[in-house]
């Protein structure tokens, strides 16, 4: 039978689904009677044509009807995969084993339906399903009969169907004449191949399938996540402004002595509370100027929780702004701050600096944003991504399989059999053998054909072949492994374990490679020189020496990454950052002094186990800098500035 009758019988399947789907649609009935064709292909030709027909139905009416179609592909290919097992198993010869069938199809099929309703159109799953027995209940009916009619279209064309079709539908795809019957045999016996090809592939394409899936789940949630906050620190920004607009900065000592006696704040306060009353995402919305002890309250809007504080009040710090303080009391603009706690609930919170005409920081504007329903839409897109790549994945497994099953398993095991029942002892018997492999006829127009003519041309050298490949890839492996790890020890400094100057240096030709080329790139190289190597190699020796240097690496490492760190020099490190990491450096640096102080100032530790190191940062300008050695020389030179000011500031 052609390929394209083939494809026409899959298309009147596939067209049954659909104008079951539309007749229903059409009179308003409480039944779908999608799935007649996917029983049909499925009880005829197996599993792949079943699930293709299963999985397009939902694809089309998700694109005609309406896009949450898609989401229950996974129970029309779970349809597909019920009825072909069960047809394998012979079910499908009897009318009594058919309609039995009608049962738990419809039990499996009503459950999955209704917990997928419950996952695409509920927020809070656990709460629904107290509703579920009653809705459950009710379903069940409709599902039996949309079931039962589907099974009876089949049973009706199945009944006239052509066995020739059968057995075309079962060879789709099939590459090679078929079997004869002992070869059949002898191939469905398990542990027929001592290490089964079949295991092995099915195997890396589940996992790689599965990795693929799971990937671009996390990615797609990742972009969505990442968009969704991005979206909220937008729209507070946005209101920070418009609350910032009705302040006036020189006023700002009127709001915190006259508060609410002031007709001016009042008026302000007013203009707040219409802001906060007309989005119901806004939490709090509270005005602050930043002292040295506290931030002093100017305006702080009152919940029906929370009391608002008073203008004038000191409220201390909050532990959230520890690592912000300085930048806080220096008017500068900080990043939005995320918490979730029992007390305040799941927030977003951004602080908006506000200037006087002299550039001064007066206050600053903040809002709290409810993060509650955000994360609810999170939930929500996690869960409809996971149904529908259950149905994709399934689908997509199939026929990858199938394919594979088809291309490269049965062929290589055919090819496998006859190789392992040749024999030598007369001339009748290398004929027999030959003529066997010959009636094999694979057709799969790739390597795998190549291989089945040379091995019909070569069957007498085939074992020494096969042989002598094995042992040439062992060694190609052998030597790969070698070079791998001579090249791992090329790369590391031999104290540290750290990067050394070798991975350094072509670190820096890829940065010159891409600033020659105009590319965009963005980093900035650290000098790091550590201080009183020699003392410590002269007063505790070279080991304790050594146990120092090793120790200001861990210092380096633990700050800006073991990936960004170089050993150049005996005592020197570099650091090396690219990317959107440039614009934290300045925070890594204040946490590598902030922690060598705090180290130095441990009575606890050894001298070799304290750090003191200057250390000079330097940022690529484009257009300035030809080269990464330029930007190096800078940071050296200011690494060295800094090491003259701690010379001058020792008192020891």
């Amino acid at each position: 039978m052609s390929a394209r009758r083939i494809f026409i019988i899959c298309l009147g399947g596939l067209l049954l689904n659909l104008s079951g789907s539309a007749f229903t649609q059409y009179f308003n009935l409480p039944v779908y009677l999608d799935a007649a064709g996917t029983i049909y292909i499925a009880a005829l030709g197996g599993y792949v044509p079943g699930i293709a027909v299963g999985f397009f139905t939902n694809l089309i009416k998700a694109y005609f009807v309406a896009p949450s179609e898609m989401y229950y592909s996974s129970v029309s290919i779970f349809i597909a995969i019920f009825v072909a097992f069960f047809a394998h198993k012979g079910h499908f010869n009897s009318y009594a084993k058919v309609l039995l069938l009608v049962f738990p199809l419809t039990l499996i099929t009503a459950t999955t339906d209704m917990l997928l309703e419950d996952f695409l159109h509920t927020t809070n799953f656990f709460k629904s399903l107290q509703n579920f027995q009653i809705d459950f209940k009710g379903n069940l009916l409709y599902e039996f009969t949309d079931k039962f009619f589907s099974m009876l279209m089949a049973i009706v064309l199945l009944k006239f169907s052509s066995p020739n079709v059968k057995e075309a539908l079962h060879r789709l795809g099939k590459k090679q004449a078929p079997l004869p019957d002992k070869m059949k045999q002898a191939l469905s016996t398990k542990n027929y191949l001592s290490a089964s090809l079949r295991t092995k592939t099915l195997a890396i394409l589940l996992l790689s399938a599965l990795f693929v899936s799971i990937s671009i789940a996390s990615i797609s949630y990742l972009l969505f996540k990442d968009a969704a906050v991005e979206d909220r620190i937008k729209t507070a920004d946005g209101m920070n402004a418009v609350i910032l607009s009705y302040i006036n900065p020189d006023h700002i000592d009127e709001y915190i002595q006259l508060g609410r006696n002031f007709e001016e704040y009042k008026t302000i306060e007013k203009q707040f509370y219409t802001i906060k009353n007309g989005n119901t995402s806004i939490k709090y919305i509270y005005v602050y100027k930043i002292e040295n002890d506290g931030c002093r309250v100017i305006f702080d809007l009152s919940t029906s929780a929370f009391e608002g504080d008073n203008p004038g009040e000191l409220i201390p710090f909050d532990k959230d702004l520890d690592k912000y303080i300085y930048d806080l009391k220096a008017g500068k603009p900080i990043p939005p701050i995320i918490t979730d706690d029992d007390e305040y609930g799941y927030l977003l919170t951004l602080y908006k600096p506000l200037y006087d005409v002299n550039g001064k920081c007066q206050c600053y504007a903040i809002i709290d944003l409810s993060m509650d329903i955000l994360s609810e839409y999170v939930h929500t897109f996690v869960i409809k991504l996971i149904v529908l790549f259950i149905g994709c994945f399934i689908f997509i497994f199939a026929i990858g399989f199938s394919f594979v099953e088809n291309n490269i398993i049965l062929p290589v095991n055919s090819m496998a059999y006859c190789a392992r029942i040749l024999s030598y002892t007369s001339e009748s018997a290398r004929e027999k053998n030959v003529e066997l492999i010959k009636n094999l006829k694979i057709k799969t127009g790739d390597e795998i054909e190549h291989l089945y003519h040379s091995f019909l041309k070569m069957t007498e050298d085939i074992v020494e072949y096969l042989q002598s490949l094995q042992q040439a890839k062992m060694k190609v492996a052998d030597m790969h492994v070698k070079v791998v790890a001579m090249d791992k020890i090329a790369h590391k400094d031999s104290l540290t374990g750290i990067k050394n100057k070798t991975s350094y240096v072509e670190t820096t030709l890829m940065l010159d490679k891409k600033i020659t080329n105009n590319e965009a790139v963005e980093f900035c190289i650290i000098m790091v020189d550590v201080n009183y190597l020699k003392k410590v190699n002269d007063t505790y020796g070279h080991e304790r020496g050594n146990e120092y240097l090793i120790n200001a690496s861990k210092l380096t490492c633990s700050v800006f990454g073991e990936e960004h760190v170089y050993r150049v020099g005996g005592d020197e490190f570099v650091v090396i950052i690219e990317g959107d990491k440039v614009s934290l450096c300045k925070y890594f640096v204040k946490q590598f002094n902030t922690e060598m102080t705090r180290k130095n100032a441990s009575d606890a530790l050894e001298p070799w186990e304290k750090v003191s190191a200057a250390i000079g940062v330097a940022y690529y300008q484009p257009g300035v800098d030809k080269t990464a050695d330029e930007v190096f020389k800078r940071a050296d030179a200011l690494m060295y500035e800094n090491k003259l000011a701690m010379k001058a500031a020792r008192t020891d």
